[in-house]
């Protein structure tokens, strides 16, 4: 057998056909690449406005820390104090407008600042601090530069005292208290006596504008149990009026009415009342003599409205202003 014949035969090696390649399946485009494709420029300007957006939302976030830990505010303090430093710093305050109130106050609040240095002033809160005085019914607060302040103050005025307590306060139209007042410095004003009267005060003014012949004879109001006014005049009476704004008016204007025709005021009566609206209940002043009658001569009780039984009480008809 020859070498050739004894080599084994090699094995046939099947050689597999190869696959044809599948045709690729075409996407169908997506709404958004709808959109890149309507964009001027097309997916290169949508690149670019992402990068930009990307770059904005960065920066946004440093500032946004920055401010937090209060760079940007250490900052402006240091160019605002150096700006004062120039010569543009509080060393003026010009205050007008005021009346009555102590100047000294305003001068206080406008130096309580934090910083002198006109930038870092601020107007506001002195405003703010200055509205919380009494007497101050507006303010306005601003730099004239390089070194003054200006406060233009409007004062409110002062319409009546108030006593309660023991305490007599300054009052404006509407009640606000304006300024404690010394016993021995009342001023030429209504009195309003008791507690809760401040916050009457317009209510009061009401009241006495339906008689205004009657102003000039009152001396003092009190607020009775927080509901209606005892009217006190010059002359010593007391008038007792009903509850009720528009009732306690009414009375008051027959009680002026009945004045005029009857001169009950500074005739020896102590006490009005005026709360039953048919009949004005009158009784005499301790020590005092009846009033005269018509003819002169000395009256009685009787003729003083006093009634028939002796005592120092009795009744005028409100609306006849007769004797009952």
């Amino acid at each position: 057998m020859s070498r050739a014949s004894s080599r084994r035969a090699a094995p046939t090696r099947t050689v597999k056909p190869k696959r044809r390649p599948q045709p690729k399946r075409q996407r169908r485009p997506s709404i958004l690449d709808h959109a890149v494709a309507r964009v001027p420029g097309g997916e290169a300007t949508v690149r670019k406005a992402a990068a930009w957006g990307i770059t904005a939302v960065v920066g946004g976030a440093a500032v946004a820390t920055a401010a937090w830990l209060g760079v940007f505010g250490l900052v402006g303090t240091a160019m605002a104090e150096g700006i004062g430093s120039l010569g543009f710093r509080v060393a003026q305050i010009e205050v007008t407008g005021l009346k009555r109130m102590d100047a000294n106050s305003v001068y206080a609040v406008a130096l309580d600042q934090r910083s002198r240095a006109m930038p870092l002033v601020d107007l506001n809160g002195t405003r703010d601090r200055l509205l919380e005085y009494g007497w101050i019914a507006d303010a306005r607060v601003s730099r004239r530069l390089p070194d003054t302040l200006v406060i233009d103050v409007v004062e409110r005025d002062p319409a009546a005292v108030w006593q309660n307590n023991g305490q007599l306060m300054l009052i404006d139209h509407k009640g606000v208290l304006l300024d404690e007042v010394p016993p021995h410095a009342i001023p030429r004003l209504p009195l309003v006596i008791g507690e809760g009267a401040n916050a009457q005060e317009p209510a009061y003014q009401r009241l006495i504008a339906a008689a205004p012949a009657l102003r000039p004879m009152v001396k003092a109001a009190t607020w009775v149990g927080n509901r209606r006014w005892d009217l006190l005049f010059q002359s010593g009476e007391t008038l007792v009026l009903p509850e009720g704004e528009k009732a306690a008016a009414q009375a008051l204007v027959r009680f002026a009415q009945m004045d005029g025709t009857m001169g009950l005021l500074g005739k020896g009566y102590g006490r009005f009342d005026l709360r039953d609206p048919s009949k004005l209940v009158v009784r005499m002043a301790p020590g005092a003599a009846a009033p005269a009658t018509e003819d002169g001569t000395p009256g009685n009780a009787t003729d003083a409205g006093a009634g028939t039984g002796g005592n120092d009480t009795g009744s005028i008809d409100a609306g006849s202003n007769g004797v009952v």
